[in-house]
């Protein structure tokens, strides 16, 4: 029929199938729902009433995919053909039926709710050389060609409207968010303090399904077994569990590297990616070489994007104070000696002070009834799960219900969100002592965007009942640890940290206060410690030492007593690491020996950058963004950086040196590629101050000619 009636066909089908912002240059639909071809003989007596027609499907890698040239013809290797006769509707099967008008033949094919997610390519029914005659059984003369010259390649992703598809989402509010919306928000921040980030997915962008594909034609199990890894694909669980895997690059050719150490001098920081897709593009146009670098954050929108993409509903997801339980034990205990300094040896339990994975929606026929919903997946590499780093799919309601024995990876994911927080003191003979046993430190104000909005909801109810509640701890016990009581601690002091706000640049005040419940006065020891931290070592180990009281007091009953410590930029800004984050640790022994330990991590407050959009937005229509930072600090910024990233741009501007109070301002221009809502994501970098945010939602119209 022609480029244009090709181009026309995959318009009207992509339409159908929701897929119109994949673009219109080859067909994606989603399997459960029909999807239509028009075919057209030279030679009309091909076409009478005694041939059945027959297409053969085939799924399998197509090096071609990515030029939509099929001149490549399709690899051999992992291919599954398919046979797909004219029929009535067979439920579980590939199937099709026919109008014929003349020399054009509409064909209607209706692919299983449970097809493998892939790229398919499918023979064309025509007269020209090189048809071949088959006969299928009794029914008469089957018309059936294959051209690998001609071939017609399809994607096939999950359904969005068949209840028979294992990730059917039937809340139409909900699918917008978890499938189809571009945009998004990362919560990051402290648990008291939580801050968002926003977060372009562009799981529609030009190119991205191809690379979808690619990430999972790259799996171990696809370039080891591919038939294997082909039939698999039709289930979630299994292509889920592979994407998991494949985002992170410590086993395989994955995506992105992680690292938390705050050399990224070969790389990006972490802190600079405000989007997905930069990150997948150059991983395949890399040829597959890891992208340097990522924390919790960047793994998990990358996995939300390719999740999102192939039709699986899913949400970014941020755990406060969220567990790394190294021994399986559902306890996390820290080693500390007299002068505040982590004694642990070998591989140590740690608490983020967050820590980000993402929720994908399915059902679970590979359970017991009962936990279909919400299942829990992180790529970020910390445990190995069957001698790999990936993490679930782990379903919630197991994780609220302590059944951990529920596959995959629940004992992990149950001791993340309600692991108990033990510290131990050791002293100089080697002699232990518990110090403290808090229930309460780890699990907190679990977040997700809203699907009704750009606000925060809290989902903690999902995986926990009530901290401290008799079901809460009745579940901890089920899940295999005996609740004990902390073995240090007189029971009479009290000991409690708090801050005034923290302004990134400005000095504050951190309160540490001793209270005296008991009914006699007490001599004690108090010794505080400040630090910045780097994000996966909270609560760890020390990083940057920079302030150190320690002084004896009478606390006496029942009163308060009161120390003030101020935090001088002059003294915490060199320290601070990107995360900005400080963190205070205040230990309390009386004349009894006994010991209390309290610590807080303290987050910076960061300023914003002010984005201004100029013009009317029109797609192919040239805008502007104006961009204006104020520099907080009382010292220089060197180096700095603005990248800009959505509505099909991506962009960097260096700026140079910004003096202490110093406004600058640019100018990008860029025109945007498709209309709807859609967000510009700015940040900005410089030497000491990094992660900077701003951001501006616009309007996208479509041309006059495309509104009439």
């Amino acid at each position: 029929r022609g480029e244009e009636a090709r181009l026309d066909r995959c318009r009207v089908n992509n339409r159908a199938h929701r897929t119109k912002e994949m673009g219109s240059e080859w067909l994606v639909v989603r399997r459960g729902q029909p999807f239509s071809l028009l075919l057209q003989c030279a030679d009309t007596l091909l076409l009478a009433a005694h041939h059945q027609l027959a297409l053969l499907i085939q799924l399998g890698e197509c090096p071609g995919m990515k030029t939509r040239s099929a001149s490549a013809g399709v690899r051999q290797r992992g291919e599954r053909p398919i046979l797909v006769s004219d029929s009535r509707e067979q439920p579980g099967k590939w199937w099709f039926n026919q109008q014929t008008a003349q020399s054009e033949v509409l064909l209607s094919i209706h692919s299983p709710a449970d097809a493998p997610v892939g790229v398919y390519s499918c023979s064309e029914i025509n007269s020209l050389p090189g048809l071949y005659l088959y006969c299928l059984d009794s029914i008469g003369p089957v018309l059936y060609v294959f051209f690998r010259s001609d071939l017609v390649f399809f994607a096939s992703v999950c359904a969005l409207l068949s209840a028979a598809d294992c990730v059917y989402l039937a809340d139409e509010q909900l699918l917008q968010e978890y499938v189809l919306n571009e945009n998004g928000i990362l919560y990051q921040g402290s648990w008291d303090q939580i801050t968002s980030l926003p977060w372009n997915f562009g799981q529609f962008e030009k190119g991205v399904v191809d690379i979808c594909f690619e990430v999972l034609d790259y799996s171990p199990a696809a370039l080891k077994h591919p038939e294997m890894d082909m039939r698999k694909r039709a289930d979630p669980v299994y292509v889920s569990r592979t994407i998991t895997a494949m985002v992170n690059a410590n086993d395989d050719r994955g995506v992105v590297l992680g690292r938390w150490d705050g050399d990224y001098g070969d790389g990006v920081a972490p802190t600079r990616w405000t989007g997905s897709i930069p990150i997948l593009r150059r991983w395949s146009e890399g040829g597959t070489q890891r992208v340097r670098y990522g924390q919790c954050w960047v793994f998990s929108a990358v996995a939300c994007t390719i999740l999102r993409c192939l039709g699986i509903p899913t949400r970014c997801v941020t755990n406060y104070s969220s567990a790394h339980d190294t021994e399986g034990n559902v306890s996390v205990d820290f080693l500390f000696n007299e002068h505040l300094e982590n004694v642990s040896e070998g591989r140590k339990d740690m608490i983020w002070n967050y820590h980000c994975w993402v929720e994908s929606w399915m059902r679970r026929e590979d359970l017991p009834k009962g936990y279909d919903g919400w299942q829990v997946l992180d790529p970020t590499p910390q445990e190995r799960s069957d001698g790999v780093y990936c993490c679930g799919p782990c379903p919630v309601l197991a994780v609220r219900e302590g059944e951990v024995g529920m596959k995959y990876d629940t004992t992990f994911v149950f001791s993340e969100v309600n692991a108990d927080l033990i510290c131990w003191m050791v002293r100089p003979d080697g002699e232990r002592t518990r110090v403290s046993t808090n229930s309460d430190t780890v699990g907190r104000n679990i977040s997700t965007k809203s699907a009704y909005g750009d606000y925060r909801e809290d989902i903690t109810a999902n995986y926990k009942y009530p901290e401290g509640s008799l079901m809460e701890r009745e579940v901890y016990r089920k899940a295999g640890k005996r609740v004990s009581r902390p073995d240090g601690g007189s029971g009479q002091l009290v000991l409690s940290i708090k801050h005034t706000q923290a302004v990134h640049g400005t000095d504050f005040d951190v309160f540490v206060e001793v209270h005296n419940i008991g009914r006699e006065d007490t001599l004690a020891q108090l010794t505080v410690m400040s630090s910045g931290v780097i994000l996966w070592q909270i609560c760890n180990s020390f990083v940057h030492g920079l302030l150190v009281n320690s002084f004896p007091l009478l606390t006496h009953c029942p009163l308060a007593h009161k120390e003030v410590m101020r935090l001088r930029y002059e003294h915490y800004g060199a320290c601070v690491t990107e995360h900005n984050l400080i963190r205070v640790t205040a230990l309390l022994q009386d004349s009894g020996q006994h010991v209390v330990l309290r610590e807080v991590n303290i987050p910076l407050k960061m300023p914003r950058l002010f984005v201004k959009v100029i013009g009317e937005a029109v797609v192919s229509r040239r805008l502007m963004a104006l961009i204006s930072f104020t520099n907080p600090l009382p010292v220089t910024l060197k180096r700095g950086v603005f990248t800009v990233e959505g509505a099909g741009l991506t962009g960097a501007q260096e700026i140079g040196d910004i003096g202490p109070g110093q406004e600058v301002a640019v100018k990008f221009s860029f025109k945007p590629i498709r209309a709807g809502i859609r967000k510009l994501v700015v940040d900005f970098d410089s030497d000491i101050l990094r992660d900077v945010k701003g951001e501006a939602m616009i309007i996208v119209r479509k041309k006059s000619s495309e509104n009439a």
